[in-house]
């Protein structure tokens, strides 16, 4: 839900001009971007890739969390802006994520795709499902497309039947083609196979958060108060003021590096789904851990030139800056200052905006460098848009600003 909040005061640490910015970098730059060199009209979809010097690599699969974060962008950005533009973008990300994402025959979304349509991979990762499901909710409370709402109920209803845990709470990682067992369970090489893991629990997380305020469901205000409960009792180490990433279903954590994303992008999601949910208990327990998580990260995570490193600890992968690591900082960073008053909080809103424009912003050929190394030069080896390279992080880390910063 983005809607504007109560601010806390004063807001000397931020430029009068931010909110300016903000928005004439999401609508100047970043969605006209993905509408002009993504959208595949021929096939219907989108591209597989695109390199920094927009070559297209439409031999790449296609992703079904590329299409659903698609779906999301511009839903998001219609329901906030209210352009034809934005629509007709989301409509052919749906269409597509009907027409060829969607099983016909067991239900959910493939996990990728070829150029054509086929799939590639018909597994039903729940983290896809996730995002689907974040998205079609997303379309309808843009547009009141009951089509798209039923979708998302529908696909709630497999999720929960064949993912969730009904002994320890949340959610196994994915499930076959036909939602039966699936042995490797990784989202890619670079994880462990663990049964359930941070990152597909905050998705989902969020996705529900999306889903009630479009279908105030029991089921699924009772498993989005579930997924809370786990992250506060299980997922957040307290004393380490970091998350966890994977662990096995009993939730006995299995190691891993310190994610600077994934702790403070956690810290300001957990206080939204608290919100949505309206539990008073719940929303301090949810305030006070996004604080610990987003002030360890500002202490460990922040360089001194304002952005955010991707990891930290002895399994870090690297020093490289990721960008929807700065994004989610813009956003987890200013909703600490929001709850707390404390205004290194909003200094580090800023300075991290300020990083992005210099670093990330490619003045050439347009969009954002996806990563850079630690000296803040772009990483060739990474493109541009990928199957997990797209508009949704920077793009809801717009929205999200532009709800809380004061006019």
């Amino acid at each position: 839900m983005i809607d504007q909040i109560e601010l806390a005061e004063p807001l000397a640490a931020i430029s009068c001009d931010l909110r300016a910015r903000v928005e004439g970098e999401l609508r100047g730059n970043i969605l006209p971007f993905w509408s002009a060199h993504m959208v595949d009209a021929a096939k219907g979809g989108f591209y597989g890739a695109l390199t920094n010097d927009l070559r297209l690599r439409d031999d790449a699969p296609r992703s079904a969390v590329l299409c659903t974060r698609m779906l999301w962008t511009y839903a998001a950005a219609y329901r906030r802006f209210g352009h034809p533009g934005y629509l007709a973008t989301a409509q052919h990300a749906l269409a597509y994520l009907w027409g060829h994402f969607w099983d016909a025959r067991h239900g959910g979304v493939h996990w990728q795709l070829d150029a054509f349509g086929q799939p590639l991979s018909r597994r039903k990762h729940s983290y896809a499902q996730a995002f689907a499901i974040y998205a079609l909710a997303e379309y309808h409370r843009a547009t009141a497309d009951a089509a798209s709402l039923r979708l998302a109920q529908r696909l709630f209803g497999l999720l929960d039947r064949h993912a969730h845990d009904a002994i320890y709470g949340g959610y196994i990682e994915g499930c076959g083609a036909d939602w039966g067992a699936l042995a490797d369970m990784r989202l890619s090489q670079k994880e462990p196979n663990c049964r359930k893991s941070m990152n597909t629990m905050l998705h989902l997380l969020e996705a529900y958060t999306g889903l009630l305020c479009a279908w105030p469901d029991a089921l699924v205000r009772a498993r989005l108060a579930e997924l809370v409960t786990i992250f506060l009792d299980r997922i957040i180490d307290a004393r380490a003021g970091r998350c966890h990433l994977f662990f096995d279903d009993a939730w006995r954590p299995l190691g891993g590096p310190v994610s600077y994303g994934h702790d403070i992008e956690c810290g300001w999601l957990l206080v939204r789904a608290a919100e949505v949910l309206g539990d008073d208990g719940l929303l301090r327990r949810a305030r006070r851990a996004a604080l610990a998580l987003t002030q360890a990260v500002y202490e460990n995570g922040r360089a001194a030139d304002g952005s955010v490193a991707y990891e930290g600890g002895a399994h870090a992968s690297g020093d490289d800056r990721h960008w929807w690591v700065q994004a989610e900082a813009l956003v987890g960073f200013y909703n600490a200052y929001q709850i707390s008053g404390h205004e290194h909080f909003a200094q580090a809103t800023e300075a991290c905006w300020q990083y992005i424009e210099a670093r990330f912003v490619d003045r050439r050929y347009g969009e954002w460098f996806k990563v850079l190394d630690w000296r803040g030069v772009p990483r060739a080896d990474h493109p541009k848009a990928g199957p997990w390279e797209c508009p949704y992080h920077h793009t809801r880390a717009a929205l999200e600003l532009l709800a809380r910063l004061p006019d």
